[in-house]
C-alpha cells in the first residue's frame, strides 16, 4: 500500500510518478520529520538516525523517495575537512605507535574474504563474482563498480553492501552506549558563530575545492579523502585550529541518514528475502571477526577498546568518522584503520578478481520478484 501523500501527488500530477524535484522536497520533508520524532524522544544521534529510519520505513512501503544526489556527495566533504582538521603535529608523532595495530588491518581483510566469500557463494547461493565483491568491505560504490565490470549482480551489491552499513551504523552506538559506556554526547564541534570566518572560508575552500581536485585526478572517495588531504595542509601548517562548525557536522549526519535509507527504493519482496538477508547475515560474521581482532588488538596494549572497536567496525568511512567524533574517540587513530582498510580493497580487490578470472564477463541483474 503507497502512502496518502504520494497517491495525492499521483491525482494532482495525471502521471504515475511524481517528478524528481516533489519527490526529493518529500525526502527532505520526510527526514526532517525523522529529526524531530528523534530529538522529541531523546533517542541517540537524532540528525543521523532520524532521517535513516524514517527514509528507510518510508521506502520499504514503497515511497517514491529520491536521494539529494550533489547535495549528499557535498555534505561528505564536512567529514574529510573534519578528518583533516584533526591531523595535527602531534598525530604525526604517534603514527608509529599506530603501526602494530594498522599491521592487522591486511590480515583482517583476508579473514574477511576467506570467510565472507564462501558464504556467499556455497550459502547464499550467488554466482562467484557477486559473493567476491559483495563479501569486500569497501565503500558501497567502488565495490558495485568493481562488481559491475567482472560481471555480478550490481542489484544485490548494492543492496547487501547498504545493508552492512545500515545493520553497522545502528548496532555501533548501542555498543558504544552499553558496552562501553560511552554516552555519545561529546562536543561535535564549536558553533559556527564562535570560529573565525576566515577559517570558515578556508574550510569551505578546501572542502569543494579538495573535492573535485580529488575527482580530477581519479582519487578514489576523492569527496571525503580530497578535502582531507587539503585540510591536514593546512592544520599541519598552523593555519586552520579548529573543526568544522557544529552546525555543518548535523548536517553531514542528515545527508548520509538520508543517503542510507533511500538506497532501498524500490526494494522487492524477493531482493529482502535473498539479499537483505544475506547482508544481515553476513554482518553477524563481520561482528565475530572485528570482536576477535579488536580484542587481540587491545590485549596486546595496541589500542584503547573504544578506538580499537572503531577502527575494525566494518562500516563506510564517513559512518565511522561521525561515530568516532560524537564518542569522543581518537579521530585520526580511528581514521587511520578505515584509510588503510579502503585503500587496501580498493587496489587489491581488482587484483586478486583478476587474479581468480573474475573479470571481463557481462553484468547481470536481479531475477525478478518472485
Amino acid at each position: 500500500m503507497r502512502p496518502v501523500v504520494y497517491t495525492w501527488i499521483q491525482k494532482r500530477q495525471g502521471s504515475p510518478m511524481p517528478t524528481i524535484l516533489i519527490r526529493r522536497a518529500g525526502t527532505v520533508a520526510l527526514a526532517l520529520a525523522g529529526v524531530a520524532v528523534f530529538w522529541a524522544l531523546s533517542l541517540p544521534l537524532p540528525f543521523l538516525f532520524g532521517p535513516m529510519f524514517a527514509c528507510l520505513g518510508a521506502a520499504l512501503l514503497g515511497a517514491p523517495l529520491k536521494g539529494l544526489g550533489v547535495v549528499s556527495k557535498a555534505a561528505r566533504t564536512i567529514l574529510g575537512v573534519a578528518v583533516g582538521a584533526s591531523i595535527t603535529p602531534e598525530v604525526l608523532h604517534q603514527l608509529p605507535q599506530m603501526a602494530g595495530s594498522v599491521a592487522f588491518v591486511p590480515l583482517y581483510i583476508l579473514a574477511i574474504g576467506l570467510v565472507g566469500v564462501p558464504f556467499f557463494h556455497k550459502v547464499c547461493g550467488f554466482d562467484r563474482p557477486t559473493a567476491y565483491f559483495a563479501a569486500m568491505p569497501g565503500g558501497l560504490q567502488d565495490m558495485v563498480l568493481f562488481g559491475q565490470e567482472a560481471g555480478a549482480d550490481v542489484r544485490a551489491l548494492s543492496l547487501i553492501h547498504a545493508t552492512r552499513v545500515l545493520v553497522i551504523v545502528t548496532i555501533v552506538p548501542i555498543m558504544l552506549i552499553w558496552v562501553f559506556d560511552s554516552p555519545l554526547s561529546q562536543p561535535i564541534g564549536a558553533p559556527a558563530s564562535e570560529l573565525p570566518a576566515w577559517e570558515l572560508a578556508l574550510m569551505a575552500v578546501a572542502a569543494i575545492g579538495g573535492w573535485k581536485v580529488g575527482e580530477r585526478v581519479g582519487l578514489f572517495g576523492a569527496g571525503i579523502i580530497g578535502p582531507m588531504i587539503v585540510t591536514a595542509i593546512l592544520s599541519l601548517s598552523g593555519v586552520i585550529e579548529h573543526r568544522p562548525p557544529a552546525e555543518a557536522i548535523l548536517a553531514a549526519q542528515y545527508f548520509i541518514g538520508i543517503g542510507i535509507g533511500v538506497g532501498y527504493v524500490g526494494v522487492t519482496l524477493y531482493e529482502l528475502r535473498r539479499d537483505v538477508l544475506a547482508g544481515m547475515l553476513y554482518v553477524v560474521i563481520l561482528a565475530i571477526l572485528a570482536f576477535i581482532v579488536t580484542e587481540i588488538v587491545v590485549i596486546l596494549g595496541l589500542a584503547s577498546p573504544i578506538e580499537g572497536f572503531l577502527s575494525f567496525a566494518p562500516g563506510g568511512q564517513a559512518e565511522m568518522t561521525v561515530l568516532a567524533i560524537v564518542a569522543g574517540a581518537d579521530l585520526g587513530f580511528v581514521v587511520v584503520h578505515h584509510l588503510v582498510r579502503l585503500m587496501l580493497v580498493i587496489l587489491g580487490a581488482p587484483i586478486a578478481a583478476s587474479m581468480l578470472g573474475l573479470r571481463g564477463r557481462k553484468s547481470v541483474q536481479s531475477p525478478p520478484q518472485k
